[in-house]
């Protein structure tokens, strides 16, 4: 036997069968957290979720690294140096770094190829008034005459000239802490005192005036790269 329903039951089901998909639908929403919005389903098609979306990590920031066997800090402010110094200097692509917080029998006058991060290391001498006890340790700057002492700060190389020592190469002081440097003669020249055989007999290298003082082999390999205006930045750190 059939059911007859007339036309306006039949309105009112339907209608409270829509109420009941809308309901069914916003308690749906209420079950997932982090929705982002429900978009209405077309017929037949289940209900997908839309995640929270994910913020994007902001790109780490490029932090230049050190050449190697150079000290970073130092590195930091020979840099700062030579943006500082810029206009006084007629070559920019190779620096000069000192680090003299090292003991005179470690190489620690760095040449520095900006460009390609190529770095030549070699011993040096520093001012026997800058360590009066020769321990081969610098323990004290001086920028002032007759103190025979090592001065911190920017140079920029200069010119040529046969002396005591043959040919050397005079700086200039840049920096309030060494412009006496032309003044005082302080220059980069080779000496006997400076040459690697000094450190199996001694456990160190001799001591200079203030000059940039090298074995032989590594004062003609510093000249002929730094020469011709570029920067020695020299300094300690501890």
């Amino acid at each position: 036997m059939g059911v007859s329903i007339n036309r306006r039951d039949m309105l009112r089901q339907v209608g409270l069968g829509g109420a009941a998909a809308l309901i069914s639908g916003a308690a749906l929403a209420a079950d997932l957290p982090g929705l982002i919005g429900v978009p209405k389903p077309f017929a037949g098609e289940p209900l997908v979720p839309v995640g929270p979306v994910a913020p994007v990590a902001a790109a780490p920031a490029v932090v230049p690294a050190a050449p190697l066997g150079v000290d970073p800090a130092l590195f930091a402010r020979a840099k700062q140096a030579l943006e500082r110094h810029r206009a006084s200097l007629r070559n920019t692509d190779k620096i000069g770094i000192v680090d003299f917080s090292k003991a005179s029998h470690d190489p620690r006058f760095h040449v520095v190829d900006l460009a390609s991060g190529q770095v030549t290391s070699h011993l040096v001498a520093h001012g026997r008034g800058s360590d009066v006890g020769h321990t081969g340790f610098l323990e004290q700057f001086s920028n002032a005459f007759g103190s025979n002492a090592t001065s911190n700060g920017a140079y920029s190389t200069a010119d040529f000239y046969q002396g005591k020592y043959g040919l050397s190469m005079k700086v200039n002081g840049l920096d309030w802490s060494n412009n006496n440097a032309l003044a005082r003669a302080i220059v980069v020249h080779s000496a006997w005192y400076a040459e690697a055989d000094m450190i199996p007999l001694h456990g160190k290298l001799g001591r200079s005036e203030g000059c940039f003082a090298f074995g032989q082999r590594s004062h003609f390999d510093v000249m002929r790269e730094l020469a011709d205006g570029r920067l020695i930045y020299a300094d300690k750190i501890a």
